[in-house]
């Protein structure tokens, strides 16, 4: 399971990059995930060796700090108990128009443990949230497992992946350039507030473990980071003042880079603004090169 781990890693921002597209009318929807883990027994078996690793968020080096940090030990796989635990903990929302999904893999059969996965499953789509299971192992044996069935019951799609096998990422002559531009993009971000600090040095963490794996997947996270979707609102001041309830009265100077602490708040606006103009120009370069690089990997795909 290791290597389903390392795929998940290695695919999360592809898959956000895919969802920045995404619309709902002429809405241009936002994104939030939740992450559990499962079928580790390290986990207390009174949970169901389940845990619950992040509730629903929108903080992308959060996602991909949470995901890093698991590890596998092998157990039983109570995939009906996952599925109902996500459905009772996590707040789905009530928005009609919200696309509420869940992703289930493992390669245990999917029948195991006290919680019937045709009774969770029923639970989920009461509450109009759709089923994909992903199979680790061949086809047929997915099937025998009931993998399939889940899917088919969750109006969802079945998948298998051989998890052991390493993803082939096309690289291109945009790669390079886009990393170059992903440096200038971090030195734009202005951190402020109790997290601040630390949340700025786990982006660059992020950049390092996107490495890690491959270079492509660098090139795929830098592309994330000039989408809607990252947003660091929270603790970057140029993502922050675009707020309607922003007021720049109540940042602790204290909690800012040493270079803004000593400038009066018209001086730190007049920085701010000139890092949100310089990130703006960067990512536009660095979306005109994606749509290249896309163009370049769909030919050779």
């Amino acid at each position: 399971m290791s290597g389903l781990i390392n795929q998940a890693k290695a695919q999360l921002w592809e898959i956000v990059n895919e969802l920045s597209y995404a619309k709902c009318g002429n809405e241009k929807p936002n994104l939030e995930i939740a992450l559990y883990e499962y079928g580790n027994d390290r986990i207390s078996s009174e949970s169901g060796f389940i845990r619950k690793v992040l509730h629903f968020s929108t903080d992308l080096d959060e996602i991909s700090e949470r995901l890093f940090s698991l590890t596998t030990n092998g157990g039983s796989e109570y995939c009906g108990k996952v599925i109902q635990t996500s459905i009772n903990e996590l707040e789905w929302g009530k928005n009609k128009d919200d696309l509420k999904m869940i992703f289930i893999a493992g390669n245990e059969p999917f029948t195991q443990g006290n919680v019937f996965y045709k009774d969770a499953i029923t639970n989920a789509k009461e509450n109009d949230v759709v089923v994909n299971t992903i199979f680790c192992g061949d086809y047929r044996s997915g099937v025998s497992g009931m993998w399939q069935d889940g899917a088919t019951h969750g109006n969802g799609d079945y998948m298998t992946i051989n998890h052991n096998k390493k993803i082939v990422h096309v690289v291109t002559p945009y790669d390079d350039e886009i990393i170059i531009l992903n440096k200038r993009l971090n030195k734009t971000y202005v951190y402020y507030g109790n997290k601040g600090a630390s949340k700025f040095a786990s982006q660059y963490t992020q950049d390092m473990n996107a490495e890690t794996l491959d270079e492509v997947v660098v090139v795929k996270r830098a592309v994330s980071k000039s989408s809607r979707l990252y947003n660091n609102k929270n603790w970057d001041l140029v993502d922050a003042e675009k707020e309607a309830d922003f007021n720049y009265n109540k940042i602790k100077k204290k909690q800012l880079p040493k270079e803004l602490q000593g400038k009066s708040t018209e001086e730190i606006k007049k920085y701010v603004k000139s890092k949100s103009e310089e990130r703006a120009k960067i990512q536009q370069e660095i979306k005109e090169l994606d749509k290249k690089r896309r163009a370049f990997v769909t030919k050779k795909s």
